[in-house]
């Protein structure tokens, strides 16, 4: 039988004893610290420790099993059950120190062994959030080691892995931020229930949002479906203070073997779009904290007014830390919320938008045939096109479509890993409308390339774009690339930070484009710009009389 890791050397009968240290803080008394136990075994025994103070021992558990006071000298020090454990704290999309409810009660008990495990939830991520993830996880790992921690690594099967760690660290508690995605969310119960069953305390804490998406219902009793509702019954919510950092994360004796973040090549698939997009990429919690700061301090005022000129740096940027858990979304809305009472105009909008984020995850939780099927089924029978080896979706792929609005919101996501909100309603309606072309190609497509991905938003973006899903603008409604461009980037500002073609000079911004596309799409900025892959006139009326003709 191995011994575990942070044991010391023992007889074979007490191969599983805690370690106790002791020390005198102050004269007189004798203060003790079980490190690591399973005090679910303590009774009501007493131990003699005089003489041990400022030592480190083992203490075999047949000692402990009726155990609950240790005598020292003068006094006695009581030791609570469930007092001072080993807990497994388990990252996954909540990759900060700050407002972190996990952490936070893992702190207060004893020895925390932080982990992060590649199972098939990340291996099955798209390229560029998958390579984003790692810059994150890298991040995380250096906050965690200045604060004398350090994160460990492991890959494989989400139970099997958990399991081992148990093993290795004697560990008797999991804490984790809870996932709302469904087929995530029904893991996690079935590995609560495995390790509850084996005395391991499995716990999940909120994080990810800001309130759970199952505490907000009608007056009958359902999920809203419209989001006006739902945001004048949440808007007005009680929510939580934020939480401090730990100022130290307590460590066990030892530490456990952990794989290499270098080794698991998360940017494998970026190829060379990963040096390009690392350039607009500034990844980590101190990151995030900086971003909110400025937001609120510089931003927010003018945010209802100029968040939707694509060519302004109007808008939060928060979208990627929020995908990681970089930032919570508790600490953006409390942000926002003194931004309102300090009069500022933008933040009312802005917590509007964090509302519109809860709205996603409660439609997910809710209704989950939101991120698969049409929410809405009869539009199971409308004739969008799937055929990805299609000419006109292979040149809204490649940026290529001859819309120069179209086209210069694809290049920036190619670029920087992201795309102004705006002009991600108009790629969207270009593709299901003009285009004729099954939101779910474009979802799949999004989910490879952006770095901010998210699967409730994702999903509910393109379905209410398609007008498939709940509280979707409806189909007839279709966005004029050419009117939009006018109104929004009436200087072309946009569009020339990212389309060389045609330009004698074109900028930095634009050539990048060229740098991060696979070489296999052959194309150079010395290339005319195309001609429009479809008019728009022929591509609306197309969309139209197919809406008009559905049959239902």
């Amino acid at each position: 039988m191995a011994r575990r890791q942070g044991m010391p050397p023992t007889s074979s009968s007490s191969l599983s004893a805690p370690r106790i240290r002791l020390e005198r803080p102050a004269a007189g008394r004798i203060r003790a610290q079980v490190t690591q136990a399973p005090f679910e075994n303590f009774g009501a025994a007493r131990l003699d420790l005089r003489g041990l103070a400022g030592k480190d021992f083992a203490i075999p558990l047949r000692q402990l099993r009726t155990s609950r006071v240790i005598r020292g000298l003068p006094g006695c020090v009581s030791v609570k059950k469930g007092a001072f454990v080993t807990t497994l704290l388990w990252f996954r999309r909540d990759l900060r120190l700050s407002d972190h409810p996990a952490l936070t009660a893992a702190c207060k008990r004893g020895p925390v062994v932080p982990i992060f495990i590649r199972d098939a939830s990340v291996d099955r991520l798209g390229a560029a959030p998958k390579w984003r993830l790692g810059l994150s996880l890298e991040a995380l790992a250096s906050t965690l080691e200045d604060k004398g921690s350090r994160l460990i690594l492991r890959s494989g099967k989400s139970s099997e892995v958990l399991t081992d760690l148990v093993q290795d660290t004697g560990a008797t508690r999991i804490l984790c931020s809870r996932s709302y995605h469904p087929e995530i969310e029904r893991r996690d119960f079935k590995l609560k229930d495995k390790f509850d069953a084996q005395g391991i305390e499995f716990e999940m804490h909120e994080g990810h949002v800001i309130s759970d998406p199952r505490s907000v219902e009608t007056k009958s009793g359902g999920p809203y479906k419209v989001f006006s509702p739902y945001w004048k019954a949440v808007k007005g919510r009680d929510v939580g203070a934020n939480l401090k950092a730990p100022d130290k994360i307590p460590t066990p004796s030892q530490w456990t073997t952990s794989e290499n973040l270098n080794d698991w090549n998360l940017g494998q698939a970026m190829r060379c779009g990963a040096e390009v997009v690392r350039r607009y990429t500034d990844p980590g919690e101190a990151a995030a904290q900086a971003r909110l700061a400025r937001f609120i301090d510089e931003d927010v005022a003018g945010y209802k007014d100029r968040r939707d000129f694509p060519a302004d740096d109007a808008t939060s940027g928060l979208s990627e830390y929020l995908t990681y858990g970089e930032i919570s979304p508790r600490q953006c809305w409390h942000a926002g919320q003194r931004a309102r009472h300090e009069g500022k105009p933008g933040a009312e909008a802005f917590l509007r938008e964090l509302g519109w984020r809860e709205f996603a995850y409660h439609l997910m939780v809710n209704m989950p045939r939101i991120l698969t099927d049409n929410w809405r089924e009869e539009w199971d029978g409308f004739p969008w096109r799937d055929d990805e080896r299609a000419a006109e979706i292979k040149a809204w792929k490649q940026a290529r479509t001859g819309i120069p609005l179209v086209d210069a919101g694809l290049r920036e996501m190619y670029v920087t890993g992201r795309m102004h909100n705006r002009v991600r309603m108009i790629v969207a309606s270009y593709l299901t409308k003009h285009l004729m072309t099954h939101w779910k190609v474009g979802l799949r497509w999004f989910e490879d390339c952006l770095t901010d991905w998210d699967p409730a938003s994702n999903a509910m973006g393109w379905q209410w774009v398609a007008g498939s899903g709940p509280d979707a603008a409806p189909y007839f409604r279709v966005f004029n690339p050419v009117t939009q461009r006018e109104k929004f980037d009436p200087r072309r500002a946009y569009v020339t930070r990212w389309i060389a073609e045609g330009q004698d000079d074109p900028p930095e911004t634009a050539l990048a484009y060229f740098e991060s596309i696979p070489r296999r799409w052959n194309m150079s900025p010395d290339d005319p710009y195309p001609e429009p892959v479809v008019r728009l006139d022929e591509g609306r009326q197309r969309a139209l009389t197919a809406y008009e003709n559905r049959g239902f």
